[in-house]
């Protein structure tokens, strides 16, 4: 990678197999010492691939993918959706934060908290009353980031990681 400036842009279904790849190697290098190798594969062959979770919803105009590129590798995205959790602490008119991954080479440069503003930016510019989102309860280092913005913890979601089910929290900023 010899262009480490990092330009920001919505994602297009072109995109799709490049940004497939690195949430994958992401969600990996992040998850799978957390389940057994049969329940990552199944995770991962649901989630991810042609026919997977990712490239479906890049098509899917509920979702609004955003992208950090250095140079021609994507270092990092968020996708902003419609609300599709539960939860009674929820409000009305929120939008979800699905995802939010920047690659391991990236950390600590800044991407994070770009997308996350972007993120801010367009829920409020929408007319959204909060944020919501859901993270791994053991997932430390992206608690302590939603910790700054304010998110607070107001329910829990079953996340199926193959036949294991994690303890999720959801997570509302409110707007």
């Amino acid at each position: 990678m010899t262009d480490t400036r990092i330009t920001y842009r919505d994602a297009t279904l072109d995109d799709g197999p490049a940004l497939d790849a690195m949430a994958r190697k992401i969600w990996l290098e992040t998850f799978e010492h957390s389940a057994s190798a049969e329940d990552i594969a199944l995770y991962v062959g649901e989630a991810y691939g042609p026919a997977g979770k990712l490239i479906a919803a890049m098509a899917d105009p509920a979702h609004h993918f955003r992208l950090a590129c250095a140079g021609e590798d994507i270092a990092g995205y968020v996708k902003l959706s419609s609300v599709w959790l539960e939860a009674p602490a929820l409000l009305p008119g929120a939008l979800q934060l699905s995802q939010l991954y920047v690659a391991t080479p990236f950390h600590g440069s800044g991407i994070a908290q770009a997308l996350m503003a972007w993120t801010i930016d367009t829920a409020r510019s929408r007319g959204a009353t909060a944020l919501v989102l859901t993270v791994w309860e053991d997932n430390d280092r992206a608690k302590r980031f939603y910790d700054r913005y304010g998110f607070v913890h107001i329910g829990d979601y079953a996340f199926p990681t193959g036949n294991q089910i994690d303890r999720d929290l959801i997570m509302q900023l409110v707007l």
